[in-house]
């Protein structure tokens, strides 16, 4: 099977999430990385390029160069990744989905509502697929966990509680460290600071294993170094439209946790537990039973699991592994093949209403305030 074209917009030197999307989008063959305007420096988005065995032709200065040049080719690139700072995607994405490109974009994926059910309509309007890198979404033993929430392996589900919350921005003395003041200044992440950044992947992971959509929800941020605009700590309680309770925690100044990404769902007649730290562990305790641990590539998994894991049973696979279970998707999409788990504009979508919802919720004393995007509700 012939490989993919694949380039992307940012994620250069020095990105966080750069190397993520290398590895996993090579990780299994499906790609070839062709083209890239990995900098908003043109001449060392270049020098990246060359450095990561981009021809010279398409290693661009901007991502309108790279739109212009890779529009007109008869071997034009089939998906495009935006890795650039939240206040750019929607820009970079609208402009790659009209011209007629598959996009993966970064989350948030706009940072205004209408901006994001304008996604939503171009990429059905084009047949284009734009998927967002929910990609804590993609490790096996999640999708076991989705699948057992599926199968009524617990009932119906009554609580989920998740939290994302670290430490690596509790430094006062590191707030004008470049790769973390973007994250607190409005004019580059939006309305919200640790919210949009960690706290919609646990939000998206709620509904994503409870296979439902929040519907209304209640806030309180805080902003712990004073010098932030934007909240480095938050607290959302939510409800869900089959009536689930949902408790979330996001902080980035909780000193002594790594990365504390972890959630609890519990049924009427069981629960789970998933912690990013032990990816390929899920804990299952039935009701008036015993705890049990199941192991990514154990027997009797289900398909989705299954089909997400690549080595043997007690080996690793990490956070670039659960990437590429996001490029695999897409490759299948791309071809034709369509992926129930890929998420997709419309997670992007629902996850930037919550954000702007939860910013009204605290400027009303935490009121509680509808969560849907206008287009489903």
């Amino acid at each position: 099977m012939a490989r993919l074209k694949w380039g992307m917009v940012g994620g250069g030197e020095g990105s966080q999430i750069g190397p993520a999307h290398r590895l996993g989008a090579l990780a299994d063959g499906h790609f070839d990385l062709v083209a890239g305007a990995f900098d908003h420096r043109p001449e060392e988005g270049r020098a990246f390029a060359r450095k990561h065995g981009v021809a010279e032709d398409r290693a661009y200065g901007d991502w309108r160069e790279m739109l212009a040049g890779e529009k007109g080719r008869a071997d034009r690139v089939d998906l495009v990744t935006v890795a650039t700072p939240n206040s750019t995607h929607f820009e970079i994405s609208k402009a790659f989905l009209e011209a007629g490109f598959h996009v993966l974009c970064e989350k948030p994926m706009t940072v205004a509502v209408e901006e994001g059910e304008e996604i939503v309509r171009i990429a059905a309007r084009t047949g284009r697929i734009c998927a967002v890198n929910y990609c804590y979404s993609a490790y096996p033993m999640i999708r076991q966990a989705r699948a057992m929430v599926r199968a009524g392996d617990i009932g119906k589900v009554r609580l989920v509680v998740t939290n994302f919350s670290h430490g690596h921005h509790g430094d006062a003395t590191d707030a004008d460290n470049p790769r973390v003041r973007w994250r607190y200044d409005p004019a580059m992440a939006g309305v919200s600071g640790q919210f949009a950044d960690c706290g919609i992947h646990a939000l998206h992971m709620a509904s994503f294993i409870c296979d439902d959509e929040v519907e209304k929800l209640s806030a309180d941020f805080a902003s712990t170094i004073p010098s932030r605009v934007l909240e480095d700590d938050a607290m959302v309680n939510f409800r869900m439209g089959r009536g689930t309770v949902g408790r979330l925690w996001t902080s980035s100044v909780a000193i002594g946790r790594q990365h504390g990404f972890d959630i609890q769902v519990f049924g009427e007649t069981g629960g789970l537990r998933w912690a990013s730290e032990q990816p390929n562990q899920l804990i299952y305790t039935p009701v008036g039973g015993r705890t049990q641990i199941i192991e990514k590539g154990e027997a009797g998994l289900y398909d989705e699991a299954k089909r997400l894991s690549r080595v043997a049973i007690a080996h690793p696979e990490g956070f670039p592994l659960a990437v590429a279970n996001i490029y695999c998707e897409l490759a299948d999409s791309i071809r034709g093949v369509k992926r129930d788990g890929l998420p997709l504009a419309s997670a992007g979508v629902r996850s930037i209403a919550a954000v702007h919802a939860a910013v009204a919720s605290v400027k009303a004393g935490g009121a509680w305030v509808e969560a849907r995007p206008p287009m489903y509700r």
